[in-house]
């Protein structure tokens, strides 16, 4: 990426085809998981040079592709089932990563944005 994107399609459009098609994956399946939680509304934006996806109009989820995977930001540990499904693509405290060429695992990224919403929500 050799400038700095202003919007969410540009970022996307700055890679190739291979990661636009999982980016924009990772995009529905958080937006599915932001409505399931319970969100009005999830405005996009790009901040830190990746996407944000806000939760009415507060806090949000992060995601961005890297030379090696696409990450989702801040995943904070779960209890109970979610957090053993989730927890194999776990890469540091507050963070997963999806490899690319491996199975992009989209009803877990949904499940984890819908559980991420109702937290923030609850707040």
């Amino acid at each position: 990426m050799a400038e700095k994107p202003e919007t969410v399609d540009d970022y996307i459009a700055s890679f190739d085809a291979e990661v636009q098609a999982m980016l924009r994956r990772v995009q529905l399946a958080i937006h599915a998981g932001i409505t399931e939680g319970g969100a009005r509304d999830a405005p996009e934006t790009i901040s830190y040079g990746i996407v944000r996806v806000s939760i009415n109009g507060r806090y949000g989820i992060y995601f961005g592709a890297w030379k090696k995977h696409i990450g989702m930001y801040p995943v904070p540990v779960f209890e109970g089932e979610l957090e053993k499904e989730i927890a194999p693509y776990r890469s540091g405290k507050d963070s997963v990563n999806f490899v690319y060429g491996l199975p992009l695992p989209e009803s877990l990224i949904t499940k984890a944005a819908a559980e991420i919403t109702r937290r923030t929500l609850a707040r």
